[in-house]
């Protein structure tokens, strides 16, 4: 061959020096503020994105969600990372099996997605504590998602654990995530501390880089839109189907007056509260106002495709005048149900989108199968306060007045509270606590007689009587803290002191109890029964047994007769029932949980009074809107 030139030569080098060099960048996701988009390797793009929470989705579902989301004509899913489901004490970290991040990550990328991942650390999500941890307050003088030095040393030291593994996941390094959102609503929290938006915005840079696209998300109100955001950080904001789209975007380009317009969150169903009847939003409602947003050229994601519980379930509390806490499913009334069966509104989204982009080839994957597994007998196992030595193996604390749980370091679940009267109570005489100070219900029992329940914002007091030296005890239950607002110190257990007609009680002993740790050991089914254990009221463990009939199919179950409590399967926490407050009525069991054609053992623990005969039944669908106030709105 003839002999190359020098200079065609050294242009030749060149080119192929500046072809290596390009290949790193050439995947790139830009806003392109001329144009108001994005670009995605240079070319304009727009994304319509569901949420998805893989903590609240068993792993072995994970796929059959994403692959309805895919099916849908989804192009990206949003993704939080609640950061108290992966650091449960102070440096100790879990990012194994459900908690396995980095495997889904892996997985929506199989399926063809983009990610918009919501790494907080704070990310509300009506998830407790809005994914803080609860050590958190274990220093009570906390200052949370502001620039106090104590939050913000926490904060650096996760963000140094998660950050690293998300990086390569990266759309610039290879990976499907586009954007990457730093904290969340940050407008509507009190403090509008600049300081510490700056020091994260300057945390993830280092971490992530100064390729990936950085962005906030607040609702459409001024003061909120002033407040969280920052330059540096590319604004958007969120709002719901009732919102006029022009003027929500208006609000956006108040602050962002170029670039892509954004709805991060568009709710497509609302959450439920204990006591409330079930939220609902319509599919053609939800549907118009994804068409005018899509008409706009706009990017959305829809809050929420698909959620559900998490096999240790955390929802949180909203506080609106009073505390409100959040029923256990989190159906949302979304377009893909808690078990994850496309509905009505899921159809009426996919046909808005097949308007703008086309649609995978392929029908939708069917329902999964339910199985009404029928009545279910239970036995009484103990009552509460006979089995202490094994829920509290480590023994009691002893204080003169009552500690919060946060100063005994339980972060979740219960604390039994134990002393003796001071003195003969002939006549009925109050026994309560001030305003706010129960967090955030209290069983009371003496003698361990079951006496009735003091309950945070409602009764905070009861009559008694007694002897000296008789037993008070008091199990106080966490309903889960305040994922929203001001209030997300949220303390628990005895805030103040517990009085007899105002005069507080002394000496006191606080049981810290493992009851998820005792049960995932295969307690109370190992042990042998207490045989004191007659009666039906107050705090008691039940169990009883269950065969599948050679497949394990997801199915749904339902507490007739009984109160309120909490329902283990198999050593799984399923979450709480509270038959007598609604609207939800049924608990959602995934067939991951079950054993296939052998017996499944079955723990519930009622707090204040089962059924006669205690039986459950197991249908092939949720019950989710009967209430006190709304007993004839039976919704299946």
């Amino acid at each position: 061959s003839a002999r190359m030139g020098l200079p065609a030569l050294a242009l030749l080098l060149a080119v192929r020096l500046l072809q290596t060099q390009a290949s790193p960048s050439a995947r790139s996701f830009q806003l392109d503020y001329e144009h108001n988009c994005f670009l995605k390797d240079g070319v304009p793009f727009r994304y319509i994105s569901g949420s998805i929470h893989y903590a609240r989705v068993p792993r072995p579902a994970w796929r059959d969600r994403l692959l309805k989301m895919h099916m849908s004509g989804l192009s990206a899913v949003q993704v939080y990372v609640p950061w108290n489901y992966h650091e449960m004490l102070p440096g100790v970290y879990d990012f194994s099996g459900n908690r396995d991040v980095e495997a889904f990550l892996d997985l929506t990328a199989e399926l063809g997605f983009l990610v918009i991942l919501r790494p907080g650390p704070y990310i509300c999500a009506e998830w407790e504590m809005g994914g803080l941890p609860a050590w958190l307050l274990w220093k009570p003088n906390i200052i949370l998602r502001t620039s106090d030095p104590a939050y913000l040393a926490a904060v650096d030291s996760w963000l140094h654990v998660l950050l690293p593994k998300i990086k390569p996941h990266l759309y610039q390094h290879g990976g499907n995530i586009i954007s990457v959102q730093v904290e969340n609503e940050y407008g509507s929290y009190y403090a509008c501390d600049y300081g510490y938006l700056r020091h994260l915005l300057g945390s993830f840079r280092a971490l992530l880089g100064n390729e990936v696209l950085l962005f906030t998300t607040d609702s459409t109100r001024v003061e909120e839109l002033r407040c969280g955001t920052l330059q540096g950080l590319y604004a958007t904001i969120d709002f719901g189907p009732g919102s006029n789209v022009t003027e929500a975007f208006d609000a956006q380009r108040h602050v962002e007056p170029k670039g892509p317009l954004v709805n991060s969150e568009y709710y497509t169903g609302w959450l439920d509260y204990w006591g409330e009847a079930h939220a609902s939003t319509s599919a053609a409602w939800v549907a118009r106002g994804l068409e005018d947003m899509l008409q706009l050229g706009a990017s959305v994601n829809m809050q929420s495709p698909f959620l559900q519980l998490t096999l240790l379930p955390r929802p949180g509390a909203d506080y609106k005048d009073q505390y409100k806490p959040v029923t256990t499913s989190y159906d949302y009334d979304a377009p893909l149900s808690e078990a994850g069966d496309p509905t009505e509104k899921l159809f009426a989204i996919r046909t808005v989108i097949s308007k703008f982009q086309p649609l995978p080839v392929g029908p939708m994957p069917p329902a999964t199968p339910k199985y009404a597994y029928g009545w279910v007998a239970l036995k009484k196992f103990a009552n509460l306060l006979d089995v202490l030595d094994v829920l509290c193996p480590s023994g009691p604390i002893q204080s003169q007045f009552p500690l919060t749980f946060e100063a005994i370091k339980q972060a979740h679940g219960f604390v039994v509270y134990h002393t003796q009267l001071p003195q003969d109570i002939p006549d009925p005489v109050t026994l309560g606590a001030p305003p706010h100070s129960i967090c955030d219900r209290g069983y009371v029992m003496l003698q361990k007689e079951y006496q009735g329940t003091l309950e945070r914002d409602r009764q905070i007091t009861l009559r008694v009587t007694g002897r000296a030296g008789d037993t008070l005890d008091v199990l106080l239950e966490n309903m889960g803290r305040i994922s929203f607002g001001a209030n997300i110190s949220d303390f628990k257990g005895v805030l103040e002191n517990i009085s007899l007609d105002s005069d507080p009680l002394s000496n006191w002993l606080m049981y810290p109890l493992a009851i998820d740790t005792a049960v995932q050991q295969g307690w109370p089914h190992t042990a042998v029964p207490k045989s004191s254990s007659r009666g039906r009221a107050g705090p008691a463990f039940y169990t009883g047994t269950f065969e599948t009939p050679g497949i394990a199919w997801d199915t749904f179950v339902k507490f007739p007769g009984w109160s309120k409590g909490q329902l283990w399967i198999n050593g799984f926490n399923l979450g709480r029932y509270w038959t007598s407050r609604g609207p939800q009525q049924t608990l959602f069991v995934p067939g991951s949980v079950l054993h296939a054609g052998h017996s499944n053992n079955i723990t519930v623990l009622e707090l204040e009074g089962a059924p006669l005969t205690p039986l459950l039944l197991f249908l092939d669908r949720p019950l989710f809107n009967r209430t006190l106030s709304h007993s004839t709105l039976d919704r299946e």
